[in-house]
């Protein structure tokens, strides 16, 4: 479970990034985050991964209180939390399958249980004949499920994707956000920001609404069943 509870974050001077927010995501959960540039969606990101800290309020992450987590703690939180960030960090001179393994050196992995793990995790993204390319030689549809992977392969419970169909064409844009639903049925947390307002009406998921750091309505996703009622009745 995620929990921020009348969190507030102001940059310097200028006016608040977020106001008084107050937001539960339960676990298994799929939601979207929209709203227009500075609304506040990458700051909630940012304050999740404790990247940053807010101004006022509390945010918890199951048993983990995210304000006042010790400095060593934090990387044992970004093993829960994925991310799938809006500029990529994708390093351009190394290989899709160097890139993915990346976090594996970092905490130690030993080199062959390292390339079980990406092979399986490039598998199930679907890229993992294209691991001895370069990130210059991939489509961008390719390039975002490379980021993806990266971001799955601690297997997080939480996976938060910053706007990763923004750069898209329709088509693959549709793949990516059914690709990260797959990952969500499989009992990953996902939380996606977004622009595309035909995959958010298409998923039918729970919709936060930012609007100049406030959230402005919280709807919840119609199921399969509702959805195909209101079909009969427009009938």
């Amino acid at each position: 479970m995620i929990k921020l509870e009348k969190v507030s974050k102001k940059f310097g001077i200028g006016p608040h990034a977020l106001s008084d927010i107050n937001l539960v995501v339960d676990k298994g959960e799929f939601v979207f985050l929209v709203g227009p540039t500075g609304s506040g969606k990458t700051t909630i990101f940012r304050l999740i991964i404790r990247e940053l800290l807010p101004s006022e309020g509390s945010i918890v992450i199951d048993e983990w209180d995210i304000v006042n987590l010790p400095k060593q703690k934090i990387p044992h939180l970004r093993k829960k939390v994925g991310v799938v960030f809006q500029d990529l960090k994708l390093l351009a001179d190394r290989t899709i399958f160097e890139n993915v393994a990346l976090p594996l050196e970092v905490i130690g992995i030993k080199p062959e249980e390292a390339k079980a793990r990406v092979d399986d995790v490039l598998g199930r993204i679907g890229i993992l004949e294209h691991k001895e390319k370069f990130p210059v030689q991939l489509s961008g549809g390719e390039i975002q499920r490379t980021a993806i992977a990266r971001a799955l392969i601690l297997s997080p419970d939480i996976l938060l994707a910053d706007e990763p169909t923004g750069n898209l064409d329709e088509d693959t844009s549709w793949e990516i956000a059914k690709l990260l639903s797959d990952i969500n049925a499989k009992g990953t947390t996902v939380i996606m920001a977004t622009h595309d307002k035909e995959i958010v009406k298409k998923l039918s998921k729970r919709v936060v609404v930012l609007d100049k750091g406030k959230i402005a309505r919280d709807e919840k996703g119609k199921s399969a069943s509702a959805q195909r009622d209101e079909k009969e009745e427009g009938k």
